[in-house]
């Protein structure tokens, strides 16, 4: 497996249905487990933009929200299955999402 490492934050209402959304996709798998994530909150902040349809906040106004991070280990194969996942469930019109290299052996 070429395991890599997704990283994304979600606003908290929205973060049990990403989640749910990223495991069907095939991430969060660790052996015989599934849906594995690990999840911190933070806060959020971006200033939306002329021609944006902000989820939150307004056009033009500073905006801040509570999320939280998510992080789950996929295989790079899975990656455009967990991307779609992601954009399709993710209530923000450009979603912030890395996914990071990881090395799995000892």
């Amino acid at each position: 497996m070429n395991t890599v490492m997704l990283v994304v934050s979600v606003p908290l209402e929205h973060a049990d249905a990403l989640r749910e959304a990223l495991g069907n996709a095939g991430a969060g798998v660790m052996g015989n487990y599934t849906n594995c994530s690990f999840s911190y909150r933070g806060v959020g902040r971006f200033l939306p933009g002329e021609g944006s349809n902000p989820a939150y906040g307004a056009v033009g106004n500073p905006a801040q929200v509570e999320e939280e991070r998510i992080e789950m280990l996929c295989d790079r194969a899975d990656m455009p299955r967990i991307i779609e996942a992601l954009k399709t469930v993710h209530p923000y019109e450009e979603p912030a999402f890395h996914f990071f290299p990881i090395e799995t052996s000892a």
